[in-house]
């Protein structure tokens, strides 16, 4: 080689190595080679990350199942015990090389103090809040030591009660101590009227160790500064950390598309100064496809990319799912009080869901699997909106992306819930930072569509008796310590970090206990046939402008039962029942209810399936009651789809994913059109109601008066208009002349809405009577059962009217296309069932249960 060729081969070394000077960032997830122990003890045992102290224990055989029997007593000393975790984790000289290194730990639960090679690096104090520790000048080339000391959150504010004054109205927290309102911490975990004590510690989300050169994207929002059918202005906005002491010449640049054709960037050159700088990056879409909720139309998504680029290389990216949309809360005030909807990309939208709590007592048992299921559920039910509660948590990310990637709108409670809270400089820090840590890591998704401040406290104060409870001057201070942090604090956090997103102080908004006027105003809460033992005809006269909680009560179904309690625990009242019912007038309420509408069975197991229906009927009388009166109310969200364990509750979903009568009866009564008849008076009064957003001319009703042997005594049709995103009276008659001659207890009207072509868009069976008073006969259902690929299709056929045949299959999380559904005399019904598990048609079972077949 001659010394030009030497030169130019050093000149492209040179120019090679400039090049790849600056990397990626490199991602180490730290969730292995964990031991933890009881502070005092010497017992290192092995840790899963994330995890709970609990799930540890128990996965040593130190704890019983706490979800069995009534094992939750047994466990409760846990709580009160400091506990440490470590690891080790080797690093390298080149990893040292880098500019910056990152410990990342998302979520640590909940007095925390960590130490890395001897230094202490953080004091953490809020479960609700992630952490990003500068570690670089503690790391050592090869093994560093990683130590989490966790504090009893319990024990941890004893001093704070002790010094207070007084006691907290916290009655959700299942202890002679009330500490649960001086810490942040999930609230749900202290005990709640559906919920067991498992008051956790451990590092609950994941742990991160990031090296990276230069700058770090610390956060991207795509903020939507107007959005219609004909253009989307966004506005890109990086929060970029400069980690370097010098000035830094960079390009920015933005990817996004809807389709992988159609991509297209935007980029500019930045100057990044030593530390925090905002970026902002603007960008115009022509003819967005828009995001539609759930029934709509496509939730559909763009792919925003931002990355950061200096002397050619990529240091560092994110990504974003974008849904562009505009969603508005109308709460103005009215002829008859104040409004409360959201409008969707300039459309009023009717809101049907229900309140999620936690999925799981311990929360790092709630896998993407198990949202993306849970969405799927949502999805299927007809649902559009999911309220996130304000005694549970911030839910992952996961959770969020499935909203929306399947259409389901968002309303996000703070976490506060049934209790005021303190308000001294420290507290107040402390909620600060949790708000801003959540707004901004939730605001970029289409599927949020308002924050609240709290669940039930405004009302609370002025009507569970508060006020009667605490001297004049405590009860005040209680007062002040609401305004600073719900109508001062927190809806500032809103308007400066997501301001175009609508914020709420409390739900109920105007407290609505035994206040008739009150369901004028606002949203509201209906616990009239709950804690008010009101039937549930009470729904038809109780309508508000938006219903966002109410609720009945059912036993998870047998097999879940079985999990928790034996053969000598089937009764209503054992000890066992009875510490899997959190609620106290539960049991007995509804048996109560049941006797209103039903035959009360003798049995257990017929009371559980008879209960099953008694909660999907009464639920989906309300549900109906509040379509049939929009545009006056504009919302039904029940109480509750989910459980946190193993438990009587008022869920549409068992903690086993099942679902219960109440959840396929939330997906009749939210189906797009609706045919609706309910007596009103002395009439009978069919009405029509529609969520889609197009009319459709020529429809027909068919309306069949047949007996329960299947005899059609006599046929009405009458046609009409179906008028879009809205409920209409179709049809009225006293009800004498609907029945004729025929008998009460004997007779049923078959309603059929029809397209001008002929296909069906709904039907419904109304009843005369109540179950109780019916002569139900006990159908003779043939069953034929065929697999199909990974499916099991199940075809019924009856003779005589069956009843909310319950299809039962001793398998945890089978679905079924329906279930408790009645079977018109001489109708055939096909249903397929399926599990994630896979079902053979081999060892498939099943028992059918009829109301005809309960004594």
């Amino acid at each position: 080689m001659n010394g030009k060729d030497l030169a130019c081969s050093l000149a492209t070394c040179i120019v090679s190595l400039t090049a790849s000077a600056y990397e990626k960032p490199q991602v180490c997830t730290l969730h292995t080679n964990w031991t933890f122990c009881q502070v005092g003890d010497t017992l290192w045992s092995e840790a899963k990350v994330p995890g709970t102290i609990h799930q540890d224990l128990l996965n040593h055989n130190r704890i019983p199942n706490p979800f069995y029997g009534m094992n939750e007593e047994a466990v409760q000393w846990v709580e009160n015990e400091d506990w440490m975790y470590r690891t080790s984790f080797v690093v390298n000289e080149h990893q040292l090389s880098r500019d910056a290194a990152v410990l990342e730990m998302d979520g640590l639960d909940t007095y925390a103090d960590v130490y890395l090679n001897g230094a202490l690096i953080l004091h953490a104090d809020n479960m609700f809040v992630g952490h990003k520790i500068q570690v670089k000048p503690v790391l050592r080339k090869g093994v560093n030591h990683l130590l989490v000391r966790f504090r009893s959150a319990v024990k941890e504010v004893l001093p704070q009660l002790a010094t207070n004054g007084f006691e907290y109205p916290a009655s959700n927290d299942h202890s002679p101590w009330r500490t649960s309102v001086y810490t942040r911490k999930a609230p749900y975990s202290y005990g709640w009227d559906w919920g067991i004590r498992l008051a956790t510690c451990g590092i609950w989300r994941p742990v991160r160790l990031v090296f990276s050169d230069v700058a770090r994207i610390e956060d991207y929002y795509v903020c939507q500064k107007s959005v219609s059918a004909n253009r989307a202005e966004v506005d890109n906005r990086l929060e970029i950390n400069n980690v370097t002491s010098r000035t830094v010449t960079a390009l920015l640049k933005v990817n996004y598309h809807y389709s992988a054709n159609d991509t297209k960037e935007i980029s500019k050159r930045i100057e990044l100064r030593p530390g925090e700088n905002t970026v902002s990056l603007p960008a115009s879409i022509d003819n967005p496809h828009l995001w539609m909720p759930n029934g709509w139309g496509e939730p559909s998504l763009y792919k925003f990319t931002a990355s950061v680029t200096v002397d050619g290389a990529e240091i560092a990216r994110q990504e974003r799912e974008v849904g562009l949309r505009t969603i508005r809360v109308v709460m103005d005030d009215d002829e008859y009080g104040k409004s409360f909807y959201f409008v969707v990309n300039g459309r009023p939208m009717f809101a049907k869901g229900a309140n999620f709590i936690p999925d799981d007592a311990l929360l790092p048992n709630v896998t993407p699997q198990r949202y993306k299921r849970i969405f799927e559920d949502v999805k299927a039910a007809n649902m559009n909106m999911l309220r996130v509660w304000g005694g549970g948590i911030y839910e992952d990310d996961n959770f969020y992306s499935e909203a929306d990637r399947n259409g389901i709108l968002i309303w996000q409670d703070f976490m506060f819930a049934c209790s005021t809270y303190p308000h001294d400089p420290l507290f107040i820090k402390r909620v600060e930072t949790e708000a801003e840590y959540n707004i901004k890591r939730l605001r970029g998704h289409a599927s949020l569509a308002m924050w609240c401040g709290n669940n039930e406290i405004y009302e609370g104060m002025r009507y569970w008796g508060w006020k009667r409870k605490y001297t004049a001057e405590t009860f005040a201070e209680m007062e002040r310590g609401y305004d600073v942090l719900f109508r001062q604090l927190l809806p500032k956090m809103v308007e400066r970090l997501d301001s175009s997103r609508f914020y709420m102080h409390s739900s109920p908004y105007e407290a609505n206990w035994g206040r008739p006027d009150s369901w004028k105003i606002a949203d509201s809460h209906n616990w009239g046939t709950w804690h008010g033992r009101k039937p549930f005809e009470s729904f038809d006269s109780s309508i508000p402008r938006f219903m966002s909680e109410y609720g009945f009560q059912a036993f998870p179904e047998m097999k879940t039962i079985r999990t928790f309690a034996e053969e000598k625990d089937f009764e209503l009242e054992s000890p066992v029942m009875n510490a899997h019912q959190k609620a106290d007038i539960g049991n007995a309420l509804i048996k109560q209810t049941m006797g209103l509408y039903y035959k009360v069975p003798a049995r257990f197991e017929d009371m559980v399936y008879v209960g099953l229906v008694l909660q999907g009927h009464g639920m989906r009388h309300g549900m109906e009651a509040h379509r049939r009166n929009r545009p006056y109310c504009m919302g039904s969200l029940f109480w509750q789809l989910n459980d946190s364990w193993p438990v009587v509750s008022w869920s549409a979903i068992d903690y086993y994913g099942n679902w219960k009568a109440l959840m396929y009866q939330s997906k009749r009564a939210f189906a797009p059109i609706l045919i609706n008849a309910i007596r009103e008076d002395n009439n009978l009064c069919v009405y029509l109601i529609s969520d889609e957003l197009h009319d459709r001319d020529d429809v027909s009703i068919t309306v069949e008066l047949m007996d329960f042997d299947g005899k059609t005594h006599s046929r009405w049709t009458c046609n009409g208009r179906l008028t879009a995103n809205s409920s209409l009276l179709f049809m009225k008659k006293p009800v004498g002349e609907w029945l004729g001659k025929q008998d009460a207890a004997s007779s049923l009207l078959h309603l059929t809405l029809k397209a001008k072509n002929g296909a069906t868009l709904a039907d419904n069976v109304y009843y005369f009577a109540y179950p109780k008073d019916q002569k139900l006969p006990e159908a003779s259902i043939e069953t034929s059962v065929k697999r199909r690929g990974d499916e099991i299709e199940m075809t019924l056929k009856t003779d005589r009217l069956a009843r909310d045949i319950f299809i039962e299959v001793p398998v945890q999380g089978v679905r079924f296309t329906d279930n408790f559904f009645d079977l018109l005399p001489g109708q055939r019904k096909t249903i397929v069932i399926t599990s994630t598990e896979g079902l053979s048609l081999k060892d498939f079972t099943f028992r059918l249960h009829q109301l005809g077949g309960v004594r």
